[in-house]
């Protein structure tokens, strides 16, 4: 093949879809991500002479190097279409000075969207590589070497081998750990509530005790809630107050990397090394009919909320034609750029308004359906109108006890036409409308119930609360969360019960002395000013020296003290209480890297070891003999079985009770349903709530 141009991208499926939009004159082949590293096996840091990295080919790459430096000698200019990030920036570096390229030539493109016209525009302007953004990417791996490569040698002579420490890893490590340790030393408070069920004509509507005498009251125990019920000496309430408000609600913002992990782990149960996953298919480009090969969203690795005034302009005529004028806000100015925020190019959208979900069904998986959707209407709907609500709250008296009860209703649905954004605990907004109240006149009370209730602990990180609240703290980068949230889970430092993140005694022992021995390591507020002074390097404001050295003076100082002060860790073994089957020596409990598990303590001669089963107190329902007992699928989903498989099959999903159906004799099981759960009939419709 005749050619000129030369395109170096990053992905063979980019590759594809690029060199049909560039036309005969370019070949485009890929790299297929780095070609150069530090190596894996040592530090290869120069610590005397500027912290020099010595960067060596990634090994298996060397055929894709080769190759590449023969089509580069052929061509009569090479482009470097690497991602428009930090690190794209670097791969296009390294491209540089594997094919001696010159680095003050304009061969650099990058584009935010892999359409034909983003594409073609970018290659009328190239520009140098930002050897600013590759420094800022150079002393962020820099730094994560120093850091990794001189704790997790130490944790590997004081505790036990493959464990590992990290700049993101042990801060996000020690916030799960905190918060168990909140939860450990909460002492729930007990309080009450006061419910009333009230008439107006046959529409029944529900109030809540507010206070006494126009002062709101809190209650505490039984005997204030007894004051209060002594009061009411009726089933007549006045109508005291009416406050009639009308209420706007604004639509979330485009997406962003992190709010596309949390909002996908919210509504679509996706992780987020999954969501990522989809999100790269998406931008690289899908096979769509006649018309090939496109790019369905813009690049997923950005903290920008802003749009392109074409983005705008097609949803503002989209949405003008589907929905009516009313529901357009048309070229809608950006909200304000959230402080830190690089910027560098748009929030995550879709490349076309017009390419509806509905459009791509037949040519998305049910993964990449899922997302597009979620992508897609929430761009859509952040530039739509606000929705209305006609709130009311209405004040119901009798002897100076004051219930009130808050209604609303949709008065205009805007945005909320389309989309809606999640919330972290599951809870929707509803509508409750109260009907039509005048001060003055009276209702009448069906029921008033009192309830007690206890303070609960602060729950558990989910991926998407713990995504959340490391972007807050300005903690590690978004494209980081993913690979981190894996690295704390494969060392078995964390484990996901129930879809949240709870510490294992491994990862307390480490998590304890990363905080004797590196206080500054898991220092949040210091993790977070140096990902500021990584971002200045990147605005050309720091020397990637300077601030690895002052990162590096101070972080050797506490490396030479815990190289001596750091005691050994023996993890004790646990008697199991029963004997080895094979030889007869007493069995023991072992912590391995998947967790505990049964071992011979006649190891290594004896290398007999058994999984550690949780029993739940039930004997099967099916063969009436063994115990039903927790299981977990390959992806961790737990799941009910039988202790006797393979000669029982009995499994279920729903966690089995040990009494039988009053209706048909079958055995219960417990169901998780929507704000709560419930104890169901594994055979009738027989059905009972679960008092929280």
């Amino acid at each position: 093949m005749v050619f000129k141009y030369l395109v170096i991208v990053e992905s063979p499926a980019k590759a594809k879809t690029i060199e049909k939009y560039l036309g005969k004159n370019y070949k485009v082949v890929a790299s297929v991500g780095h070609l150069r590293d530090l190596p894996k096996s040592r530090m290869a840091i120069d610590f005397e002479h500027d912290y020099e990295p010595e960067y060596i080919s990634i090994r298996g790459k060397g055929p894709i190097i080769k190759e590449l430096k023969k089509q580069a000698k052929k061509a009569q200019k090479v482009y470097l279409a690497s991602d428009p990030d930090r690190e794209g920036e670097a791969i296009a570096w390294h491209l540089a000075h594997l094919l001696d390229l010159d680095l003050n030539d304009d061969n650099r493109v990058v584009f935010n969207e892999i359409t034909k016209d983003a594409v073609k525009a970018a290659f009328k302007e190239p520009r140098k590589i930002n050897l600013d953004l590759v420094d800022a990417q150079q002393a962020r791996r820099i730094l994560d070497r120093i850091v990794g490569y001189s704790i997790s040698p130490l944790l590997w002579k004081k505790v036990k081998k493959g464990l590992s420490a990290g700049r993101v890893q042990s801060v996000t490590l020690k916030m799960i750990i905190d918060r168990e340790n909140e939860i450990k030393a909460f002492i729930p408070e007990e309080y009450w509530s006061i419910t009333g069920n009230f008439l107006k004509g046959r529409k029944k509507f529900k109030a809540a005790f507010y206070g006494i005498d126009d002062k709101k009251m809190a209650l505490k125990n039984t005997d204030e809630v007894q004051d209060v019920l002594k009061k009411i000496d009726n089933d007549q309430f006045e109508v005291t107050d009416i406050i009639k408000k009308e209420r706007k609600r604004n639509p979330a913002k485009p997406f962003t990397t992190s709010s596309l992990q949390q909002e996908a782990a919210r509504k679509i149960n996706f992780r987020t090394r999954k969501t990522m996953m989809v999100a790269q298919q998406l931008y690289e480009g899908i096979a769509i009919g006649k018309e090939g090969t496109v790019g369905l969203i813009t690049y997923m690795r950005t903290d920008s909320t802003r749009l392109s005034d074409t983005a705008k302009t097609e949803a503002a005529k989209y949405i003008t034609e589907t929905y009516g004028e009313e529901y357009s806000v048309g070229m809608k100015a950006d909200g304000k750029k959230k402080s830190g925020s690089q910027d560098a190019h748009e929030a995550i959208r879709p490349s076309s308004i017009f390419r509806t979900p509905e459009s791509l069904a037949k040519y998305l998986d049910k993964d990449q359906m899922k997302l597009y959707s979620l992508i897609w209407s929430r761009t859509v709907a952040s530039l739509m109108t606000p929705a209305v609500l006609d709130t009311m709250r209405v004040s119901l008296t009798q002897n100076g006890v004051i219930f009130v009860a808050n209604g609303s209703k949709v008065k205009f649905p805007g945005f909320m036409k389309v989309y809606i954004e999640g919330k972290d605990d599951g809870k929707e907004e509803k509508e409750n409308i109260l009907p039509d109240l005048s001060v003055g006149e009276m209702v009448k009370s069906v029921d008033i119930e009192p309830k007690q209730h206890f303070t609960q602990p602060p729950a558990r990180y989910t991926e998407a609360t713990l995504v959340k609240t490391l972007e807050e703290n300005g903690v590690g980068r978004p494209s980081t969360y993913a690979p981190t949230l894996e690295t704390i889970q494969r060392r078995y430092y964390v484990k996901l019960v129930q879809k949240r993140f709870e510490p294992t005694e491994l990862g307390e022992i480490v998590n304890e002395l990363t905080v004797e021995f590196f206080p500054q390591i898991v220092n949040m507020k210091f993790t977070a000013e140096m990902e500021t002074e990584l971002d200045n390097i990147a605005l050309a404001k720091e020397k990637w020296v300077d601030v690895i050295d002052r990162f590096y003076k101070p972080f050797k100082v506490e490396l030479d003290k815990a190289e001596v002060g750091m005691e050994k860790v023996q993890i004790k073994d646990e008697p199991a209480g029963f004997d080895c089957e094979l030889c007869g020596s007493p069995m023991v409990i072992k912590l391995g890297r998947f967790g505990k598990f049964y071992a011979c303590s006649n190891f290594p001669e004896c290398r007999h070891t058994l999984a550690i089963v949780k029993e739940i107190g039930m004997k099967c329902p099916t063969c009436h003999e063994g115990e039903v007992i927790e299981r977990k699928t390959k992806k961790n989903r737990i799941f009910y079985g039988c202790s006797r498989y393979p000669e029982c099959e009995f499994t279920s999903w729903d966690k089995p009770i040990p009494r039988d159906c009053p209706k048909c004799n079958h055995f219960l099981v417990e169901k998780k349903v929507k704000g709560g759960k419930q104890v169901i009939c594994s055979h009738c419709d027989y059905k009972e709530e679960i008092q929280k």
